[in-house]
């Protein structure tokens, strides 16, 4: 499994990517998150002007196996949700860091403990 050098990693398994020139991020789960899972078939995600907050929850996952919820990496607006992933939510186990994004915030806070791509590797196992 290899996950992205140019991402960053929450410990509950989300990645974010870097910000655009309007403070914008791409929010998705990991591989490792989505192998978990098993085959998700239904997303609720955030909607467009939600305001999510670090580390709370903000949709969820559900899959074959089990719902799992869906946590906010960072804090802001929600400026865009993955209508595709709505539409077919196999795109997050086919293409997690792809096709299969979930989100786009607009950051008004972010943690200081998101993980870097190796040190999300170690913790993942």
């Amino acid at each position: 499994m290899s996950n992205p050098q140019q991402l960053r990693y929450t410990k509950e398994h989300e990645w974010l990517s870097a910000t655009d020139e309007n403070g914008v991020a791409t929010v998705g789960i990991t591989e490792f998150a989505a192998n978990a899972l098993g085959d998700v078939v239904y997303a609720q995600l955030p909607a467009v002007g939600d305001t999510i907050t670090a580390g709370e929850t903000c949709g969820e996952l559900e899959s074959t196996k089990s719902v799992s919820d869906l946590f906010a990496p960072v804090t802001g607006d929600v400026v865009e949700a993955n209508q595709d992933v709505v539409d077919d939510p196999s795109l997050v186990n086919s293409a997690p860091f792809e096709g299969g994004w979930l989100f786009k915030v607009k950051i008004t806070d972010e943690p200081a403990d998101l993980l870097t791509a190796d040190a999300y590797t170690d913790f993942a196992g």
